[in-house]
């Protein structure tokens, strides 16, 4: 609620610019046209008139332009509060200054007592009226939360609800794996699986390597032996029995 448009404070805004540039000007130029206070000398910044016409001329150029410009609320508030305690020194500044020294006060307003009377009003106690009556316009228009302002903060609110606050995922294509959950499991490596052999694998024979035989006239080294000739009375072994190839018989058998 402390949005407000622009507008709420513009019209009393641009009001309260003027005053204050009528105010300091005024101060300043008016002895041109006799229209001031005594000194009657233009660009004359005497105490009397810095006090009480430059200074609250210039807190209503302050705050008339903080409630151009803000959007703020308390902002723009605080812009009318300088701007109207500038415009109640205006009016109680030149009662005030009479317990003053003498060289801090303002002059006797210059002219007859018509001019003297639209002086009084127009430099001092009018303006600071009209500055007073503007500035507490533009607080009262502050103080109170229009239908504008109420449908501004709707429209915030809801922008505020519909925007998105956590990213939402991203769509898995087919082709692709999607991401990994953080609450799957990982798939944890094992050893290599034993080799099984195969059930009907048949054992490697060794070849049997032929043995050379030595030329003739050459003996065969030590620790060989050339291989003979089979005879007719050589016995064969196989397993526990021997079986007879000669023409002898078995032991113990006569021929």
């Amino acid at each position: 609620m402390l949005r407000v448009p622009r507008s709420r404070g513009a019209l009393s805004g641009v009001i309260l610019v003027l005053l204050g540039l009528w105010g300091g000007l005024a101060a300043l130029v008016g002895p041109y046209f006799h229209f001031a206070f005594a000194p009657d000398k233009a660009w004359s910044f005497t105490a009397g008139r810095v006090w009480l016409e430059i200074l609250p001329a210039c807190a209503l150029l302050v705050g008339g332009l903080i409630l151009l410009v803000s959007a703020n609320r308390a902002t723009a508030a605080a812009g009318a509060w300088i701007a109207a305690l500038g415009g109640a020194w205006f009016i109680v500044g030149g009662p005030l200054s009479t317990l003053w020294s003498a060289s801090d006060r303002l002059g006797v307003p210059v002219g007859g007592t018509t001019r003297q009377v639209v002086e009084q009003v127009a430099l001092l106690s009018g303006l600071g009226a009209v500055a007073l009556f503007f500035a507490a316009v533009a607080l009262g228009r502050l103080a109170v939360v229009g239908v504008k302002d109420a449908r501004l903060a709707e429209r915030e609110a809801a922008y505020t609800e519909e925007a998105p606050t956590v990213e939402e995922p991203r769509p898995v294509r087919e082709d692709r794996p999607g991401p990994i959950q953080a609450t799957q499991p990982l798939p944890r490596r094992t050893g290599r699986p034993p080799v099984t052999p195969p059930e009907h694998a048949e054992p490697r024979q060794a070849t049997p390597q032929p043995i050379a035989t030595p030329p003739a006239g050459r003996t065969a080294p030590a620790g060989r032996t050339a291989p003979r000739a089979p005879e007719p009375n050589d016995r064969r072994v196989a397993g526990d029995q021997a079986e007879d190839t000669g023409p002898f018989g078995r032991p113990g058998e006569n021929a």
